[in-house]
């Protein structure tokens, strides 16, 4: 760790090494398509409607453009009669086309506006009973998950990545507890807006297995570009155990350098941080109890390994200036005891 660190060093600042970049990189080059390809391609009932909406707008915009830049074509090479170059006509000669041109715009609007209505109503709600309901609060700059359940017992809290069985809808209540932030995963749904004080509701569903992208769409301060996430797409069966497993605490044994790590978080990290099962219930960061199931780290911008882990932990501000997670300030003792710990939450 100190030695990466300080070969990273140029006259007492720290140079990123390409980390706020290349391991996010490396994170979606592992999905199907590009994030935001969602005008050729949709896995849900909820973006399908969207995209073949697009592809009309987008044949009906091609068009005028064709018309407008042939008639612009014909007036540019139209010339005067040669018997009388000077003349130029009757000024109300030319009103007839007008007429035609207003009143055929005047029903392409109107029918653009009527087919965006009907898919509106379409997407407006799933065709049955959602199977799953969750609610995500948006935070300067991550993503809290909580899984909601009849049974409190059965409640559990994730960061960053949304678990959701394939071919079965899911509610998503959206908060903010700051900011307007706005969800979206762009080849499952449309965005929506979280606003502070409201809770507004979507719905996603996933036809197919597999690790969506999605991302805050509305500038939300200095580091909105990094607050991503993660829908991964899971068989019934996948799903429900990673679901079990989720609700779990903590099974951690304190001995040797995992008991001094788990001092030096619950000294430093439990202010903001919950371990489920533990003294640790910090409500101001993301839960940590499994934090090794996730792929990601730092909405989106780290892939979650080790290295990675402690790189945030010890330059935050470096990392994601303006975070609200700050740099800590530890011996190489006190990094290998606090990874020792954080390596158990599985």
């Amino acid at each position: 760790m100190s030695a990466s660190t300080s070969g990273c060093r140029l006259n007492g600042t720290l140079l990123l090494c390409g980390l706020a970049v290349t391991p996010s990189f490396a994170a979606s080059t592992e999905n199907r398509i590009a994030p935001l390809n969602y005008f050729l391609h949709s896995y849900g009932p909820a973006s399908t409607p969207t995209m073949q909406l697009g592809w009309v707008f987008a044949g009906i915009l091609a068009l005028i453009f064709i018309v407008i830049a042939l008639l612009l074509a014909g007036a540019v090479f139209h010339k005067r009669s040669p018997e009388d170059p000077r003349s130029i006509g009757r000024e109300d000669q030319g009103m007839l086309w007008i007429y035609i041109g207003t009143g055929i715009s005047t029903c392409i609007l109107f029918a653009m506006t009527i087919y965006m209505l009907i898919t509106l109503n379409k997407t407006a709600k799933p065709t049955y009973a959602p199977a799953l309901t969750l609610t995500v609060t948006g935070y300067d700059w991550w993503w809290k998950v909580e899984y909601e359940d009849d049974d409190a017992s059965r409640r559990f809290v994730t960061a960053n990545e949304i678990h959701i069985p394939v071919g079965q809808p899911v509610l998503i209540k959206l908060k903010s507890a700051d900011v307007i932030h706005a969800f979206w995963v762009p080849v499952l749904a449309g965005k929506t807006q979280a606003i502070p004080g409201l809770t507004n509701q979507q719905w996603i569903e996933a036809d197919a297995e597999g690790v969506y992208l999605g991302q805050c769409t509305q500038y939300c301060g200095l580091q909105h570009a990094h607050m991503g996430f993660e829908v991964v797409a899971q068989s019934e069966a996948e799903f429900r155990t990673w679901q079990d497993a989720q609700r779990k605490t903590a099974a951690t044994v304190l001995t040797g350098d995992v008991n001094t790590g788990w001092k030096i978080f619950l000294d430093q990290c439990a202010g903001c941080h919950a371990v489920r099962g533990t003294e640790a219930k910090g409500v101001h960061g993301p839960d940590l109890t499994h934090l090794n199931s996730r792929r990601l780290l730092v909405g989106g911008l780290l892939t979650n390994t080790p290295d990675h882990l402690m790189q945030w932990i010890t330059h935050a501000q470096e990392l994601k200036p303006g975070a609200r997670m700050p740099s800590m300030v530890l011996t190489a003792a006190e990094i290998s005891a606090l990874s020792a710990f954080l390596s158990t939450l599985n």
